[in-house]
């Protein structure tokens, strides 16, 4: 039987890929599973939606919503003990899920759906002009070959 197997690797931590076993992991703009509450609520936010039954259609919507979460996480220890520097303002943006903020935060959303025979849907959602009113959403689908 075929063994799928999926790999991390960042610009910072090992210097090596580091093979992941099954599961669901938690990124955001610092190492794999940093224990910043952000990522721990959008995890169990991405966890409540993939263990629902839902259309493609559906199940892309509500990961969408988990990417814009906009509620805050604080008072987050790990998060202000590694943005030292940062005004507390500042750090509160960061704390969501989604970041918006005058000068830094999050434009593109990207869902990457793999189905059992390998059906791929590709869909990413930017933010247009730097206007959070005005997105530009793209979908691909197309099949893995052997």
């Amino acid at each position: 039987a075929k063994e799928d197997t999926v790999c991390y690797y960042g610009n910072r931590g090992s210097a090596e890929p580091i093979r992941l076993n099954p599961g669901i992991y938690g990124l955001s703009n610092s190492l794999l599973e940093t224990p910043w509450r952000k990522l721990q609520h959008g995890k169990r936010l991405f966890t409540s939606v993939v263990n629902q039954t839902l259309p493609c259609d559906g199940l892309v919507h509500d990961l969408l919503n988990v990417l814009n979460n906009e509620e805050l996480n604080t008072p987050d220890p790990a998060q202000e003990s590694q943005g030292e520097g940062y005004s507390s303002p500042m750090l509160r943006a960061l704390s969501s899920v989604c970041v918006r903020s005058p000068h830094y935060g999050t434009r593109t959303n990207t869902i990457i759906l793999i189905d059992a025979s390998g059906n791929v849907t590709f869909t990413e959602r930017t933010m247009l002009n730097c206007d959070v009113s005005q997105w530009s959403t793209s979908s691909f689908q197309f099949k893995i070959q052997d």
